[in-house]
């Protein structure tokens, strides 16, 4: 059975967990910040990674 679009690998693409370091480590390593900025972001703009980078673009 074939996934939607908002399942699966591109749904999960678009987000940032938080709580996951691998996670928060690359995308930390992407932005050129650290992993507490990453946090700091997830948690005042939410999960979402254009969100997220949006944020971090902010600081």
């Amino acid at each position: 059975m074939a996934q939607t679009p908002s399942r699966g690998r591109a749904q999960d693409r678009a987000r940032v967990a938080g709580g996951q370091d691998h996670e928060v480590k690359y995308e930390a390593t992407t932005e050129g910040v650290s992993k507490d900025a990453v946090k700091k972001a997830v948690k005042s703009a939410g999960n979402s990674r254009e969100k997220v980078e949006a944020e971090i673009g902010r600081r």
